[in-house]
C-alpha cells in the first residue's frame, strides 16, 4: 500500500524540476527525455497538424495495460509536469510492485502545436477533446490508433481546469477535479463508469488528508464528441484528471504535487487489486465542482464619485498570455454587481472608496488592467509579484 506521507516527503527531491511555470512545449521536455533510464523504451507516434513529433513512453512489465495522455488541450501543462514528476518516482525500487503488475503508455503532449502556441486547440484551430467522432486531426487519429492497438485497461485524460471551480458550495478552491465520465445521455452509472469510480474514491482517500475538502468532482454531462466519454463507451474505465488552482499558487507548482501523488495512489491500487467496480459509491461522497470563484473580487466600491452611496462589487480575472516565451497573466474586469454569492482568491474592500484608473474615465466590464485607484491610492491586482 502506498506510503503517501512517504511520497510527499519524497516530493523535493524527486520533481522534475527543469519544468516550471506554465509554458511547456516539446522543447522543454525532449531534454527530460533524453536523460530517463532505460526503462523508458520511447518512440514518436507520428506527427502533428503542423509537423511537430508526438512523443510516448512505455515503462513497466505487466499484464494490467493503462494509456495515459496530457496536453490534449495545449495550454494545460500543469498534468504534464506532474507526469514528469511521476517518471522520477518510477525509477525508484520502492515502486517495482507497480511496474511489475503494470505496463503504462504515456504521450507526455498530445497537442504540440496548441503548446507551442499556448492554445487550448491545435493548429487547426479544432479542439480534440470535441473530435472523438470526426477524428478529423493527426493528433486525434495518433491516439485512437494508440487506443485500438495498446488494448488499455484503463484510461487517464490529463487536463487542467480554470480558477473558477470551488469544490462544491463552498469557499475552497477545487485544486483536483476528477470524473468517470458518461456512457450515454442519461448518465447511466455502467459497471464500466463503476471501475473509474473505484479507483477515484481511492486518490479521493488517499488526497484528502493533504487537500481537505479541495477535491471535487467534474460534471458528467454525456458528449459522444469527447474522448473520454467514447473510450468510456468502448468499454475501457477512463478517469479524467483536472488540474486546478491551489491557493495563491497560479503557476500551479504545488497543485502538480499532488497531481503526481493521485496518480501514483491510482497506479498502486489498480497494480495490487482487481478493480471490479464494488467500492464505486464513495465516489459519490466528492462534491461537484460549482463556479463560484473569481481571481479578484474588489468588494463595497464606488464608482461614481457623484453618488458616494451606491456601492458595487467588482470582479477580475487573470487572462494567460505568451509573451517572449513565458506566461503572463492580464486582469480584465469580467463583472460589476453583486458578488455576495461569490468568493475571490484575493478580495479587497474598498470600504466605499472610489475605486477608478487613471486610463478610464468610468470602469466597466471588459476593462484591462493591472491595478486599480483606490481614493487615488494604487492598489495591485495580482495575487502575487510573480504573476506580472
Amino acid at each position: 500500500m502506498l506510503d503517501t506521507s512517504t511520497f510527499i516527503s519524497q516530493y523535493s527531491s524527486l520533481k522534475a524540476d527543469a519544468l516550471r511555470n506554465r509554458y511547456v512545449t516539446n522543447s522543454h521536455i525532449e531534454s527530460l527525455l533524453k536523460s530517463l533510464s532505460n526503462q523508458f523504451h520511447q518512440t514518436v507516434l507520428g506527427t502533428s497538424e503542423a509537423g511537430l513529433p508526438i512523443h510516448a513512453l512505455q515503462i513497466g512489465t505487466g499484464s494490467k495495460r493503462i494509456l495515459i495522455w496530457s496536453q490534449m488541450h495545449g495550454n494545460e501543462s500543469t498534468t504534464t509536469k506532474a507526469l514528469f514528476d511521476l517518471f522520477n518516482y518510477l525509477d525508484l525500487e520502492a515502486y517495482k510492485p507497480v511496474l511489475n503488475a503494470c505496463t503504462l503508455l504515456v504521450i507526455p503532449i498530445l497537442n504540440p502545436d496548441g503548446a507551442k502556441a499556448y492554445t487550448r486547440v491545435n493548429a487547426n484551430q479544432v479542439d480534440l477533446n470535441r473530435d472523438a467522432i470526426n477524428m478529423s486531426q493527426c493528433e486525434s487519429k495518433i491516439l485512437r490508433k494508440v487506443f485500438e492497438d495498446f488494448k488499455p485497461h484503463f484510461c487517464f485524460n490529463m487536463h487542467g481546469q480554470r480558477t473558477i471551480f470551488s469544490a462544491g458550495k463552498t469557499r475552497n478552491s477545487a485544486v483536483l477535479s476528477f470524473l468517470s465520465p458518461s456512457e450515454d445521455e442519461e448518465r447511466s452509472i455502467t459497471s464500466t463508469r463503476q471501475k473509474a469510480m473505484e479507483v477515484i474514491q481511492v486518490m479521493n482517500r488517499a488526497i484528502q488528508p493533504f487537500l481537505p475538502n479541495q477535491i471535487g468532482r467534474y460534471d458528467d454531462g454525456f458528449n459522444s464528441n469527447c474522448v473520454g466519454d467514447s473510450f468510456q463507451s468502448c468499454g475501457v474505465p477512463t478517469v479524467l484528471f483536472e488540474a486546478g488552482h491551489y491557493p495563491k499558487d497560479y503557476n500551479r507548482e504545488e497543485t502538480r504535487k499532488y497531481l503526481a501523488l493521485s496518480l501514483m495512489s491510482a497506479l498502486d491500487y489498480i497494480s495490487s487489486n482487481d478493480v471490479n467496480g464494488d467500492n464505486f459509491k464513495p465516489y459519490f461522497d466528492i462534491p461537484e465542482n460549482e463556479k463560484l470563484f473569481h481571481d479578484v473580487i474588489i468588494r463595497n466600491a464606488v464608482l461614481n464619485s457623484d453618488a458616494p452611496k451606491k456601492s458595487c462589487d467588482i470582479a477580475v480575472q487573470h487572462t494567460e498570455v505568451l509573451e517572449n516565451g513565458q506566461i503572463k497573466f492580464r486582469p480584465k474586469i469580467v463583472f460589476i454587481g453583486d458578488l455576495s454569492e461569490k468568493y475571490g482568491h484575493l478580495e479587497i474592500d474598498a470600504h466605499l472608496k472610489h475605486v477608478s484608473h487613471p486610463d478610464f474615465e468610468v470602469l466597466s466590464e471588459s476593462c484591462e488592467i493591472v491595478f486599480l485607484l483606490l481614493d487615488l491610492m494604487e492598489t495591485s491586482l495580482f495575487v502575487n509579484d510573480n504573476l506580472t
